[in-house]
This record gives C-alpha cells, structure tokens and sequence, in this order.
C-alpha cells in the first residue's frame, strides 16, 4: 500500500511512495545498527559540533521546511516557520547542555568506598511519530537520544512522507553518519517485527492513548523500555481575579493554533460563575474574528485540519455533543469551501454526563464549562481519563498554586498556556502516557543508568 502525501487544503496529490518489506526493514535496521556501534565512541564535543550544523542547516532551509509543512498537513505558514526555529533551538540546548547532563556523578565517597551513576546509550531507539508538528515530534526525541550516543529509527505518520523523508536528508547535511538516523515506510503490520529487533532497545510513540496501548503492549511482550506521550484534554482553569485581557489572548493561542490539532491546548475552559459571561461574550467575539483559508496565506489564523477522516471525525463528536444537549455558541458546522476545514467553535453545556467528556477533540473546538466556586473548578479540571498539561489563571499566585498542585497532570502553567521548552520535562500521566521527554530528564530516558561501586584494597 502506498504512502500517499494529499494536500489537506486543495484536496491534491502532492506524491506517492511505496511501503518497504520485511526484508528491507531488517536491512535498515542493521545498517542503523552497525553506525550506532562506531558512533556511541564519538566525543561530547564531535555530536554537540554536529548538532550546532543542524541548527545552520535547519535555519539555512527554514522556508522550505516551512513550505514542506504547511502544503503536507495544512499548518498556518506563520507556525511552520517557528516550528522550524523551535527545532533548531531544540539542538543548540543540547549541544550546549548534552555533557553536563549525561557526566557520571557520585552518590557515595566514604573511607575506601566510590559508588557513582553513569550513562551509557542503550543502542537504537525506534519512534512512532504523528503528523501533527511533523518535524518537531521527531527531533524532540531524537536529538536527545542521539545525543545520548543511540541510533534512531522511527516510523512517521503515513500522510507525512515528505516531513519523514526531508528529516533523514538534514541530518545527513548536518554531517551525521549516513543511516544513523533512518526513517521505516512501513505498514502497522510490520511494527511488531521493529519493535521485537534485537537491535531496538526502547521505543517511543507520541499520538492517540489506542497507538500507545498497542505499541505498549508489544514493547511490553520485548521487555522493552517505553515513553508515551499521547493525548490529552487539558483544563484551563479561570479564577474570578484572572487578567482577563490576557487570559482570553492566551486562551485564543492555546486552543486554535495548529488549527486546533495539539495535545497539550486548552480544550476545556473552565470558569468560575463570576468572571463566566464576560469570558464568554468575549471568546466568542474572538473566534468569530479567527481567519479561516489556505494556509500558505499570511494572513490566515485557521487551515484545514491534516486529514479528511480526521475533520469527519470531529464534525461527528459535536453533533454528538449537541445531541446530547451542548450548545454552538460560534461554528459547529463544516463551511462551503475546498479543503478539510471546519469552523472554528465554542461549545457551551457539554456536561459530564455526555459522551464527548471523556474524549479529546482534536481541532479548532472550545469547550467552555461554568463552575460554581473553585473547588468545583478543581473537580471539574480533575474529571477526565487524561492528564497531560493543564493551566490556572489568577493575579494570585499563591491560590493559583494551590489549586495547581491538586491537578492531576504533568504539567501545570499559571498565567501561560502551556507549551514544550526543551529545559523542562515535558510528559503526562493517568491514560496521557508515561516517562519525560526534553531536558536532562528526557536525555536519560534512553540511557543505561549504570551503577558503578568501586572498592580500593
């Protein structure tokens, strides 16, 4: 079956490219392999220079990457550019960060006794990426575990064969060893066999909680390190003395960049009844104002959504919610145009009780939930089977504090939306997956932490 890359915004074939066998997976593989042994000898000071070049050639091609992007998966050119910036700050921090993180450090020095930690890499680490931030995903792991002395192999997400080909070529230019990185064109079916190589020693998956279970359960049967990163419903909690001009502007960034199509935005806005109406009349004015259209326009705050099932799929769960007695403020339909669009909405009264509460939606839809008093808001943030990035507004830090640390998540931002930095973790917890990706944290996550006790005679 073919990989087939469409233009989410024009309907249009942009390319077409065949799925590679069983026994060209293995071959890949073992050339990964064998580059991975030479290069886990390499210096700090060689891997940090090669991820300095990545950066010039990252910044070098950023309007091509950019392109690449927005015509592949229908992202506002705007965000594809700082996509393209992101990654690359992504590889100066752990060129300048890679050594320290990664240096042996001693627990215990007493009388004859020496015991301390190393970090050794574990070999080659096989992702499963999502099209979402088609270049970001991928880097975000694979520039620690590179870093860490690892190989990598990872298979992108089957409408994005452009993003995972262009991946391989930078690193390439950048003047890593050919095949130290290398992307796997292959069907679901031929996972289990990645995944069971002796060469692959952990795996990483970001996406859907159904991919992270089936990939869980086969890196389970290896006994096989596994970090997911996968969905989430995040809460953004408005308290009456929350800056409101600022927490609408950040409201209206977390929840509609990327059209939507992020799992850690604010998709359910919950508000204490003092400040609800105001907040509302105000979102509402704010997404009927977003620009909806191609992409490539500067101008355009909304694309389509990367998929045509994907955009089907949404449409689906709000005329559920509405079935079941939620209200489209703004939106809830698909407009009259080419493309895989869909307006941008706020819903009002989807209450536990309905059956889009425990689902993510993935796009440019708002869930806007009025709450009694604080702790209410509290309950409410906590109502969910996920629990990956959530967010408290307040002018009191203090309260705000308190209220985020009762949050069940695995992250909580006060007065800012939340977002992926490379020098903190970034990961979730209950079905938003498991393990840390990003800073010191998620460099050791691909390492063998070795314990080394030395006794002098």
């Amino acid at each position: 079956m073919p990989f087939v890359s469409l233009n989410p915004t024009t309907e249009e074939l942009i390319n077409e490219y065949r799925s590679i066998s069983s026994e060209e997976v293995h071959a890949q593989l073992s050339m990964t392999h064998q580059v991975q042994q030479h290069w886990k000898t390499t210096s700090f000071a060689h891997r940090s220079q090669c991820f300095r070049q990545l950066n010039d050639v990252l910044m070098a091609e950023r309007d091509e990457l950019a392109h690449i992007m927005t015509t592949e998966m229908g992202k506002p050119i705007k965000e594809s550019r700082s996509e393209v910036e992101k990654c690359a700050q992504l590889c100066l921090y752990y060129a300048d960060q890679g050594e320290k993180f990664l240096q042996a450090e001693t627990l215990i020095n007493e009388d004859n006794v020496v015991a301390e930690i190393n970090y050794f890499p574990l070999g080659l680490v096989f992702g499963v990426m999502p099209w979402n931030f088609p270049l970001w995903q991928v880097l975000r792991f694979s520039v620690p575990a590179i870093m860490a002395g690892n190989g990598v192999v990872f298979k992108h997400a089957p409408n994005v064969p452009q993003n995972a080909i262009k991946i391989v070529e930078l690193f390439v230019k950048a003047g890593f060893p050919e095949h130290l990185i290398s992307h796997l064109m292959i069907e679901d079916e031929l996972v289990k066999e990645v995944i069971n190589s002796p060469h692959v020693h952990a795996i990483t998956v970001t996406g859907s909680d159904r991919a992270g279970r089936a990939v869980a359960s086969l890196a389970g049967a290896a006994l096989k390190k596994c970090i997911l990163e996968l969905g989430g419903s995040d809460p953004f909690v408005v308290l009456e003395d929350a800056d409101i001009a600022w927490t609408l502007n950040q409201a209206m960034t977390s929840r509609f960049t990327n059209c939507g199509q992020a799992c850690i935005s604010a998709k359910r806005f919950i508000v204490v009844k003092e400040l609800y109406d105001a907040f509302k009349s105000q979102l509402v004015a704010l997404t009927k104002e977003l620009t909806v259209g191609n992409p490539i326009d500067e101008s355009v705050k909304i694309g389509p959504l990367a998929r045509r099932d994907l955009r089907d799929q949404l449409a689906k769960q709000v005329a559920l919610a509405i079935d079941n007695g939620a209200v489209a403020l703004t939106g809830g339909t698909i407009p009259a145009m080419p493309g895989w669009y869909y307006e941008p909405t706020v819903l009002e009264n989807v209450t536990p009780s309905s059956p889009v509460w425990n689902q993510e939606l993935f796009g440019p839809v708002a869930i806007l939930i009025k709450a009694d008093n604080e702790q209410q808001a509290l309950e409410l943030a906590n109502d969910t089977p996920y629990g990956l990035g959530s967010s408290v507004w307040s002018k009191n830090i203090d309260r705000a504090r308190t209220i985020a640390d009762q949050i069940e998540a695995g992250a909580t931002f006060i007065n800012s939306l939340v977002r992926s930095d490379p020098r903190v973790p970034f990961g979730g917890t209950k079905q938003s997956g498991f393990g840390r990706e990003l800073s010191s944290h998620g460099i050791r996550e691909f390492t063998n932490i070795k314990t080394l006790w030395v006794r002098s005679l």
